[in-house]
């Protein structure tokens, strides 16, 4: 069965509800309108600012309310988009209004155990803890996927296929949703940190602002896709661009010499150690 049909057959006579209607929870909606696997108007989406509610009904052609509860009324497979702070306060008011049998709720929110968001609402309710990043907001976003305790396979199935439609997805146990989070989740940081500093160095050697942002845009979107399209390691592709005693051999040895790539590697297990401290 191939990921469109997949996509059809999981979300036929399904409904989509987002407790929240931030720039994730529009990419979501976005994405999966967009694959026609359920119409704008099974879509419905809470929030408490007007503008994004207008958004979502002018843009998208969904549904929007200010009524969390509206939200479970409609929808079956739930997305919980609120800040980590706000998790309680949102699932202690929609608890009384969730079916166990019907409702299937997936989270995006950082720190949120499968456990905590279980023990928020009725004994069995189904959970699924995703962690995607912001790429997910022009459709090339990357998710890890962790199912609770009482999530069924086609449960996971599901969410997986809905954040499919914006997001490639890894599934992987929950205690490693975290480490996600460090690489992935926060991983774009990381990357426009590393174009910030090209930018900079461009601008110095005399282009223009312009010109340094076109340049080194282009070559982190080319380099991306070749590492995307090639059977071939990071390592080799490098290798191959380093001829010895060259511009890029030296430009290396400087970032050797400054240990960058460990570095690097400290500052993603940083990020993993706090999104650990943040669900405690």
């Amino acid at each position: 069965m191939d990921h469109a049909t997949k996509l059809n057959t999981l979300m036929a006579g399904r409904t989509l509800g987002l407790l929240g209607a931030g720039n994730m929870a529009e990419a979501l909606a976005s994405g999966i309108i967009k694959s026609g696997a359920i119409a704008a108007r099974h879509v419905i989406a809470s929030d408490i600012s007007p503008d994004r509610r207008a958004l979502f009904q002018t843009n998208l052609g969904a549904r929007a309310t200010e009524d969390n509860l509206a939200v479970l009324a409609s929808g079956d497979i739930l997305v919980l988009c609120v800040k980590p702070q706000m998790v309680a306060t949102v699932l202690a008011q929609v608890a009384p209004a969730f079916e166990v049998e019907r409702h299937v709720l997936a989270s995006i929110c950082a720190g949120a155990s499968t456990a905590r968001l279980e023990s928020l609402l009725p004994a069995g309710a189904r959970v699924v803890r995703v962690m995607p990043n912001t790429p997910m907001l022009v459709g090339f976003g990357a998710s890890g996927v962790a199912a609770g305790a009482n999530a069924t396979t086609q449960d996971v199935e599901t969410i997986e296929a809905l954040f499919a439609t914006a997001s490639m997805t890894v599934r992987v146990d929950e205690k490693m949703i975290d480490a996600v989070t460090g690489l992935s989740g926060s991983g774009p940081a990381y990357l426009f940190y590393l174009v910030e500093a090209m930018i900079s160095a461009g601008i110095d050697e005399g282009f223009s602002p312009e010109q340094a942002r076109a340049l080194a845009v282009r070559t982190v979107s080319g380099a991306a896709k070749m590492l995307e399209q090639s059977n071939d390691s990071p390592q080799e592709l490098r290798r191959r661009v380093t001829s010895p005693n060259g511009t890029t051999q030296a430009a290396i040895e400087m970032m050797d010499a400054g240990d960058v790539k460990a570095k690097i590697s400290a500052a993603v297990r940083r990020a993993a150690e706090r999104s650990r401290e943040l669900g405690k």
